[in-house]
């Protein structure tokens, strides 16, 4: 009956325009007050400033500034740029730049908003110039931009390992392999959509030497994540330490190797990523404290124990959790929704035995669709804006691409091999 309350009284606040804050923080409070619970209120203040000390949470703000640095550089523009010459000759060939330069791009930046906007000025008006439909230019770039959250840099992933413990180096690897199935079934989609329409039946393959001046172009932009990456996975930096790099390396590749950014421009992106970690931020500690009061009164076990009584097997579990993370993914952004579902089926995932890296994939991958789903989703709405597209307009060619990157998730969903088998072969390697 408690969790009933909590996450009905929270839903109805979130869904009534509360500020995400303010309703996880209401709920806390309201239900400790009501239940006559015997904690004192200062519980609540402490639970909220231990949810946000962990030194790991550091990374975050420095991801952030690394992905608004980039976005608004000229990194974006040099790897559209390099994919087109490897992909543009084929069916579909500027629909499949977009997805190849979105998956690069989210290798580098990490986050599903700045890899939509940073490729999307880029690829949708050659897209619209190319014959493509509003629509189907503005789904595409809302669905591949998705695909930085299963990249290795992924800021959700970060959380995750905070919230489960895992190891982020392991998680990083996990993600790899999905990333790229799901990128091949939209590279399928555009391939088929550029056949059926005609509007994009391809070309002649770039000569070696093209692909080899676009690859020195792109190439320091190219090794951020591998240089990055490399020493998460060889235990050179901690993810902290890797976020720290990481904003070096975006400051000296914008301002003084490409000259793309200037210095004037820095205070405003400290402060767009200031504002966006700030959020973050407090929304971390008041999941913190609601998730102090369910652990407290056991609801986590409540919940595990009517699960158990509703699905007696692994499959329908599962089906269960791709379910509900993609609808309360539809409400709110995927760093709060994984911070307030990681508590509650970390636990369920334990009972049946499932292991925590192939879990954080799952509820990855889940909240990216939910990033584009009618009728909200960030991606969404960004994609949109760029293209000048109704929602209406996008949600006829988005179903397709729906279905392709869903299909993946099911393959995860059920094969954990596809999350196990880089972090295996890598720890055998180290």
């Amino acid at each position: 009956m408690l969790s009933l309350v909590i996450f009905g009284s929270f839903f109805l606040l979130a869904l009534a325009g509360i500020p995400l804050m303010v309703a996880l923080l209401a709920t806390t409070v309201g239900v400790v007050t009501i239940y006559g619970m015997s904690y004192p209120l200062e519980s609540v203040f402490l639970s909220f400033i231990g949810g946000v000390e962990p030194f790991i949470l550091i990374a975050v703000p420095l991801f952030v500034f690394t992905g608004e640095l980039l976005a608004h550089g000229g990194v974006g523009k040099r790897i559209v740029e390099f994919a087109n010459v490897l992909f543009g000759w084929l069916p579909g060939g500027l629909g499949v730049v977009t997805v190849m330069s979105c998956l690069l791009f989210g290798g580098v930046s990490g986050s599903a908003i700045a890899d939509t906007a940073a490729i999307g000025s880029l690829v949708i008006p050659a897209m619209l110039a190319r014959g493509y439909s509003r629509g189907f230019a503005a789904a595409l770039v809302a669905v591949s931009g998705t695909l930085a959250l299963l990249m290795p840099l992924s800021i959700p992933f970060l959380v995750y390992a905070f919230v489960s413990g895992v190891s982020m180096r392991t998680l990083s690897s996990a993600g790899l392999l999905p990333a790229l199935l799901s990128a091949a079934a939209l590279v399928a989609v555009c391939m088929w959509h550029g056949r059926s329409t005609g509007v994009d039946m391809g070309g002649k393959p770039a000569s070696l030497r093209k692909i080899w001046v676009a690859g020195l172009d792109a190439g320091p932009a190219l090794l951020m994540p591998v240089f990055i990456i490399g020493g998460i996975w060889s235990g050179y930096f901690t993810p902290t330490e890797a976020a720290a790099v990481a904003v070096v390396y975006g400051l000296l590749v914008s301002m003084f190797l490409y000259k793309d950014m200037s210095y004037r421009q820095i205070p405003e992106l400290l402060l767009k990523a200031f504002i966006t970690s700030a959020t973050v931020m407090l929304v971390i500690g008041a999941t913190g404290a609601l998730a102090w009061i369910i652990t407290a009164e056991g609801v986590a076990m409540q919940l595990a124990d009517w699960v158990g009584s509703v699905a007696h097997v692994k499959w329908v579990f599962l089906i269960m959790l791709n379910v509900a993370l993609v609808l309360l993914g539809i409400f709110i952004e995927p760093l709060p929704a994984l911070l307030m579902a990681a508590p509650l089926f970390l636990p369920l995932a334990a009972a049946f035995q499932m292991d925590l890296v192939h879990m954080g994939v799952i509820m990855t991958a889940n909240l990216a669709i939910a990033l584009y789903t009618p009728p909200v989703g960030g991606t969404l709405f960004v994609a949109a804006k760029l293209a000048s597209a109704t929602i209406g307009e996008i949600t006829k060619h988005l179903w397709v691409m729906m279905a392709a990157t869903f299909t993946i998730v099911l393959l995860v969903t059920y094969v954990p091999g596809l999350t196990s088998w880089l972090p295996s072969m890598i720890a055998k390697w180290g």
